[in-house]
């Protein structure tokens, strides 16, 4: 299997504004975001990618052309609407400090898994739709490009804290415990065995370890990726 960095797009005028933007159109990044995104450039750009994938909404978009520039050949990352927003509905575009008055506010806190949202489509869906995709295209990028290879995906805070639980093995119900900060890095590495989460709201450490080694004969099991280190890594 490969490598997978999740990237949350940098901050929005919509959460500047404290507003849910969801899926509304023409939510950009604000010149802080364009700034969380320069500064995420100097770490993620000179990675060996092998695929970038991002979520069809703009402020990812430009999230990725901000990190990894303008691609030489016009081809760009490939888009999937599964990394797209959670569809709140009824929800999109109010301020944040209202829509906690609503009795909903309390389910999407406490017991997520069950909340869904009036016009839009449940947390759980959104859940299974992008832990889907990232396991689909992690398997189609390891078979394409060896067990070493790394991925980019940009997707939300929702979307990415999703993905992180399902990693961890937690209840959908457990993911608001996870902090996903704009322009954060998050890396997982998936093994026949068991997910490996090796980053979490990374902003600022040095991800040159991620390269991959020079290319050599390669002789441990399957199994044995899976394996975790008994008494913890020793870096």
């Amino acid at each position: 299997m490969a490598t997978l960095v999740l990237l949350r797009h940098g901050r929005t005028t919509a959460n500047a504004e404290g507003v849910l933007a969801g899926w509304t159109p023409g939510v950009g990044l604000d010149d802080t975001g364009r700034a969380q995104a320069e500064a995420a450039a100097t770490r993620l750009r000179a990675l060996p990618w092998r695929t970038v994938v991002t979520s069809p909404l703009q402020r990812c978009r430009e999230t990725v052309t901000a990190v990894l520039g303008e691609p030489a050949d016009g081809a760009g990352p490939v888009v999937d609407d599964r990394l797209g927003e959670c569809r709140y509905g009824d929800w999109e575009g109010r301020p944040l400090k209202e829509l906690a008055k609503e009795p909903m506010w309390k389910v999407v806190q406490s017991h997520p898994s069950a909340a869904v949202f009036p016009g839009g489509e449940p947390l759980a869906a959104t859940s299974a739709r992008a832990v889907a995709a990232v396991r689909e295209w992690d398997g189609r990028v390891g078979a394409e490009h060896g067990p070493d290879a790394l991925w980019l995906a940009c997707s939300h805070g929702d979307v990415i804290k999703a993905i992180v639980a399902d990693a961890l093995g937690m209840h959908l119900d457990q993911f608001q415990r996870i902090v996903v900060e704009p322009c954060s890095v998050t890396v997982i590495r998936y093994t026949p065995l068991r997910p490996f989460v090796m980053r979490l709201n990374d902003l600022g450490s040095d991800l040159s370890g991620l390269v991959p080694p020079p290319k050599r004969r390669r002789r441990r099991a399957k199994r044995a990726d899976s394996d975790a280190t008994v008494g913890g890594s020793t870096g």
